[in-house]
């Protein structure tokens, strides 16, 4: 198998004020993939990117709404088009936001109910297992991830959060207690209907090594790593 096959490249945008791109890049490597740093000002995606994932932090224009302005990056107006191909995406925190300001994910990012910053270990449980991002995961299982955010408070409106239930959208959720945000249903983590793109709060990238506490968050990164090296392997 090529390099390119086995080891898939993941793409990972820089957003001026993103602080987790670094972190993202050495879980992505950790798990088997080659991961790139790409700057918001790019207009196109490198050649052969089999995924992407939009890291946490802060992006320019977060005092207006978080990812409000951020979706606008010319980076965004290539991601858009690789999602709605069926390409991987996924948000982790500041990622997420801008991914549901982009369009790609429903519902919006709300401060936290506390109105005060978060920074935690929580438990989040798995809802769906038969997506790229869960593939090493059951429905049931509860993995221990950190939270760090201000603005995690995943809102929708009833008629919307019925039709993410009955297209089982939902994808993690909060345990029993942990709700860091005050997030409607406990919600943690939402797909889109195809279940190609993934947007999620907590950081997935900070638990990779039991050093650090946990090492759950590898298990949704390696999940990613083995649908990319799957499409990888489909383009050589």
């Amino acid at each position: 198998m090529s390099e390119a096959a086995d080891r898939p490249l993941l793409a990972v945008p820089v957003f001026p004020g993103s602080n987790d791109d670094r972190d993202a890049v050495s879980a992505l490597e950790r798990v088997g993939a080659r991961a790139l740093r790409v700057w918001h000002d790019e207009a196109e995606l490198p050649r052969a990117t089999a995924a992407v994932v939009l890291p946490g932090g802060f992006s320019y224009g977060d005092y207006l709404r978080c990812g409000a302005i951020a979706r606008f990056s010319p980076i965004m107006r290539a991601v858009g088009p690789f999602a709605e191909a069926g390409g991987l995406v996924l948000g982790i925190c500041n990622g997420f936001q801008i991914l549901t300001e982009a369009g790609l994910l429903p519902g919006v990012l709300r401060p936290n109910a506390s109105l005060s910053f978060v920074c935690r270990d929580v438990r989040v449980r798995v809802e769906r297992s038969d997506l790229p991002f869960t593939a090493r995961t059951a429905v049931g299982d509860e993995l221990t991830i950190p939270v760090k955010h201000g603005e995690g408070c995943w809102f929708a409106d009833e008629a919307l959060l019925a039709e993410l239930d009955g297209n089982h959208q939902i994808v993690l959720r909060y345990a029993a207690g942990e709700n860091p945000n005050g997030a409607v249903a406990d919600v943690a983590g939402v797909c889109n209907e195809a279940g190609n793109v993934l947007g999620l709060m907590p950081h997935p990238e900070h638990a990779v090594d039991p050093l650090l506490g946990s090492a759950d968050g590898a298990v949704l990164l390696s999940s990613l790593v083995d649908a990319a090296r799957l499409s990888a392997a489909s383009l050589v």
